[in-house]
Order: C-alpha cells, then structure tokens, then sequence
C-alpha cells in the first residue's frame, strides 16, 4: 500500500455561479468527486491511494506474516474501512468482502444462508412437474428443465465466502465490530482458528449427496463443499474496525493484531488533500485547510468533511466560506434540534 502522494488526482471542470446550481437550477448532473466514483461492470468502488506512516505499514504487514486479524480502531474518518481497500489493491487480492456489523448480526449470517422457504416451494413444484395430472386432474407435461437441488438455495455470507476461496485468500472487511452482541467476537474468533466450519442443512444430507456446490457472496459463482463442511485452503485477510465504543475481552485481544489510527495532524491533512485534489486545490483552500483544524481540535470531524468542502471549492460552488462550513464540515457529535 501506498504512504506516499504517488499519483496524479483526478480533476474535474470549474463550473461558475450561474451553472452550478442542478436541483432547481440550469446545470446537468456533474461527475461525482474522485473518491466516490465507480468503476467497472460489478461496480466496484474506485481504489484510491492510502497514506499510511511507516510505524502504520509495519502493524499491517506484522498481521499479515502472523495471518491474524487487525483490528483498526480509531474515530469515524481516519480510514479504517478503507485500509481493507488498500491492502486488498496493494496486493490484488481482488474485490473486498464485507460484513457490516450490528446489534442484530449473528455469526450464522455471516458463514451462510439458507433460503428455506424457497427450497420447500421449489419441492412441491418438483413434485407437481412429476405427477401425469395436476390438482384439477387434467394432463400435465413433465418439465425437462434442469432440476434445481439444495446448493441453489444455499448462499455463503462475506465470512463464508473468505473462508471457501480456493486459488488465493480474498481480504474480508468486518465493520464496526463494536456494535455486535457481546458474544459475536468471541465466536467469530473461534470460527477463525479452526479455520472451517459446518453447514447444518447439508451435514445431513445422506451419504450419496455429499458434494454440492452452494453459491457465494457476490456473484453467481458456486464452490464445492464436501461432507457439510467448508474447510479454509486460503486463510483470508481479516481486517476489522472499531469506532472505540466499547472494550474487547483480553482473549480476543490477543488473537488480534492491533492498529490504533490517530487523527490526522496538519501535514498529513495537507498530504491527503494534495493526493485527491492536487497542489492547485491545496493552496486555493487553506483557510478551509485552517478551519479544519480549528474546529477539530474540540469537535468530532471525519477528514472526507474537508476534502468534500475543498471539492467542491475548487469545482465552482455557488457557496460562501460560512456556507461550505455549515453544509459539510457539520461537527459529527452534534445533537439533533428538538
């Protein structure tokens, strides 16, 4: 991955005050900004470059030589989500998987789903298609299509489908841990280190229907699962976040890799601008630049706030100072009006 400002930003024209205006105005839809593009026919999110120090680069590759999961904890803003991204560019390992973590999460979610209902509706059709009458007793036709069996009603989860890759790991993004059941990290772990695990509906399939091929997350694409059981060819890399909202037990802890991200400071806010907007738009907002850094001395602020408000800046936004500040760069803890 990346800590350095290694790539020329993408720039978009300068529109003016009189055309800026698209909802209730006269312009047509712009591009969106640099990071919030979409690229290719899976619409897979544009990587961008990641700065990263060298103390940072050093937990991350200790995680990946240990094959232990990180656990990146900082505030909202400071990358954690996207540090998955990066690794996963850095090291094409193709598309991240994730799995957006809360309150109502179960591990079982996340291994794989089992589309119930749908398997028995699909039963009884079979069992009508293979009747000579149906229920009005007239002649029915046997259909020659292909049968469908249970793996079509089976679907791995980000967690299952990391764990099945079979040709190379794939890079699994668990987001927001901290909000799980307080049991979740726990079992997640235990699922981790055994590095398989099992598929109730199909452990008890008999003895002649033991390989199916279940889908994946993502796509259509199928793998084998033999005897019930997905056992783990490529340990997959396991990038975890926390917000800091609550504590971890020590035994999950120490199964993990840890990556504290500090908030940026004034030079590394100045990289960051400089490597999405380029030096033009860095030295037409530094008092935005300034203000930033002001108010994020006591106020919670996310660094894509600043390069939104230079964005659209530097882009020809019919907004003043004051505006561009109350519009997108809004303290994150601030509490809704009554």
């Amino acid at each position: 991955m990346s800590h350095n400002a290694a790539s020329e930003p993408d720039h978009h024209p300068v529109s003016t005050a009189e055309n800026w205006w698209v909802f209730r105005g006269p312009a047509d839809l712009p591009p969106p900004p640099s990071w919030r593009g979409i690229a290719g026919p899976a619409g897979t999110p544009v990587a961008q470059e990641y700065l990263l120090s060298p103390e940072d680069v050093a937990v991350v590759n200790t995680a990946l030589h240990l094959r232990r999961p990180l656990l990146v904890t900082g505030r909202p803003g400071t990358g954690k989500s996207s540090l998955a991204h990066a690794v996963a560019k850095d090291l094409g390992l193709g598309e991240v998987l994730r799995w957006p973590v809360n309150s109502r999460s179960t591990l079982e979610d996340a291994l794989c789903r089992y589309d119930a209902v749908g398997r028995l509706r699909e039963v009884s059709l079979e069992r009508e298609r293979r009747s000579p009458r149906g229920a009005s007793g007239r002649l029915r036709y046997r259909s020659r299509g292909r049968h469908s069996d249970i793996g079509d009603f089976l679907r791995l989860g980000p967690l299952g489908t990391a764990l099945a890759a079979r040709d190379r790991p794939r890079v699994l993004l668990i987001d927001e841990l901290d909000k799980a059941d307080i049991d979740l990290p726990n079992d997640l772990l235990v699922v981790l280190e055994e590095a398989q695990f099992e598929i109730p509906e199909l452990a008890r399939l008999p003895e002649d229907q033991q390989n199916v091929e279940v889908l994946v997350t993502g796509s259509r694409e199928r793998v084998p699962v033999s005897r019930g059981t997905v056992t783990c060819d490529n340990f997959p890399v396991v990038v975890m976040t926390s917000n800091g909202e609550r504590d971890f037990p020590p035994a999950f802890l120490r199964r993990c890799v840890r990556l504290d991200l500090q908030d940026p400071g004034e030079e590394k806010l100045r990289d960051i601008v400089r490597l999405h907007l380029g030096d033009d738009a860095l030295a037409e907002a530094e008092d935005l630049v300034q203000d930033f850094l002001q108010r994020a001395a006591t106020q919670t602020l996310a660094t894509d706030q600043l390069l939104a408000a230079v964005h659209l800046r530097i882009t020809g936004a019919d907004l003043s100072r004051d505006q561009l500040i109350n519009t997108v760069m809004r303290r994150l803890d601030e509490a809704f009006p009554a």
